[in-house]
């Protein structure tokens, strides 16, 4: 075969090989840290703005970034977390798709767990069997992702109290504990009241999920 032959059998092999895969920008992460002071988030707007710093630090620019967080609006009317989180699909820092919509995300198929469920940097949180434990992952939700409404408060009086005296539920990141529901990742037990020692002690560091809605 001549040099020119061979030219054009490369060019046309390459013009055929398919375009690499692109990876799924992160719309989907836990927190690396809380904000030190329990579950005193700043309400449902200071959540949203702490994933939001956290997702630009790590150079995300694409989303609108809501806590996966159940609790009240400024009328006390009941703000439920899957309402807050768009529709999806949603993926991790490493470009796993973790639930393709609400529904799919409150359901057995979605693919959240330790190895899945990371931080915006990519790393995984302590579990059940890590030294510290930080598995708590705050959430103030039911199983299908809404507020309960009833004479007890699960968010930690709208996510502005350290009292020792509240609670807050939280979910399992890593689907494995005690509680009545050890295996749910957004709605496992209350916490042992709302301070930062309390959500410690429990197993939990002030965490929570945070989800990303695409601009425009």
């Amino acid at each position: 075969m001549t040099r020119a032959l061979i030219c054009l059998a490369v060019a046309m092999s390459l013009d055929a090989a398919p375009a690499p895969a692109q990876g799924s920008p992160m719309s989907f992460f836990i927190t690396s840290r809380g904000l030190g002071n329990g579950a005193a988030l700043g309400g449902l707007e200071g959540a949203d703005a702490h994933c939001a710093a956290l997702a630009r630090e790590a150079g995300s620019t694409r989303f609108t970034w809501r806590a996966y967080l159940s609790g009240r609006d400024e009328n006390g009317r009941p703000v439920n977390a899957r309402d807050r989180i768009g529709s999806g699909p949603w993926h991790n820092a490493k470009s796993v798709q973790v639930a393709n919509g609400v529904d799919d995300l409150h359901s057995e198929n979605n693919t959240l767990g330790k190895e899945n469920s990371l931080t915006e940097k990519g790393a995984m949180v302590n579990g059940r069997g890590d030294t510290p434990n930080m598995h708590d992952i705050l959430t103030g939700s039911t199983p299908d992702g809404r507020l309960a409404v009833g004479a007890e408060d699960t968010t930690c009086d709208n996510w502005s109290s350290t009292s020792a005296e509240g609670h807050a539920t939280v979910g399992h990141h890593d689907k494995t504990g005690g509680g009545a529901n050890p295996t749910s990742w957004n709605s496992a037990h209350p916490s042992r009241g709302c301070g930062q020692q309390n959500l410690v002690a429990t197993g939990g560091n002030g965490f929570y999920y945070c989800f990303g809605i695409p601009m425009g």
